[in-house]
């Protein structure tokens, strides 16, 4: 049985299925790129909501027997975007042995983000920009200080029997509630 019809019938059912076949493999082949192409672009968002761990911040006996605080940087490896940096300064702290452990206490006022230091009479923290005062640790100590908060505590770790670590994050400043950054 021959197909009768004219030849301009045939055509364009041909290019029809043709055109069908070929879309059909430029969408199959085309979805193991824009797959790879989404992972890497969505990467550095899903990177950003795994949790913080803990930093190796020092050795124990770097910080004083007699209870007084005392500065460390604090270096971890830091992703921007897609570029990872090593033993980048991420932050300092306040270490101090208190009891048979050692207390962490982040370094920013929690009333304006500003860098606490330690007072010249090296009786208490001092923030410089609005005159916030903190006892060695990290409670207000002046009625009158503009902080809504403590000095924000951090959770340490003693492991190998000297070494410091450290879960460092930062808080938002100016709130009385502690809330991570």
């Amino acid at each position: 049985m021959t197909d009768e019809r004219p030849e301009q019938q045939k055509e364009p059912r041909r290019n029809f299925l043709v055109s069908m076949g070929a879309a059909m493999v430029g969408a199959v082949a085309s979805i193991v790129p824009l797959a790879a192409g989404a992972t890497a672009l969505l990467d550095p968002l899903r990177r950003g909501r795994e949790a913080s761990g803990m930093v190796l911040v020092t050795r124990l006996s770097a910080v004083p027997e007699d209870g007084s605080p005392r500065k460390f940087t604090v270096e971890s490896a830091r992703v921007d975007g897609w570029t990872s940096h090593a033993n980048t300064p991420v932050g300092a702290v306040y270490l101090r042995r208190s009891g048979n452990g050692v207390a962490a206490l982040n370094v920013v006022c929690p009333h304006a983000g500003c860098f606490v230091g330690i007072a010249p009479d090296r009786s208490r923290f001092a923030c410089p920009c609005h005159k916030s005062s903190f006892d060695f640790d990290g409670v207000i100590n002046d009625p009158a200080s503009p902080s809504p908060r403590d000095m924000d505590s951090l959770e340490v770790e003693l492991r190998n029997g000297d070494e410091v670590w450290v879960r460092f994050q930062n808080f938002l400043p100016g709130r009385e509630d502690k809330t991570a950054v």
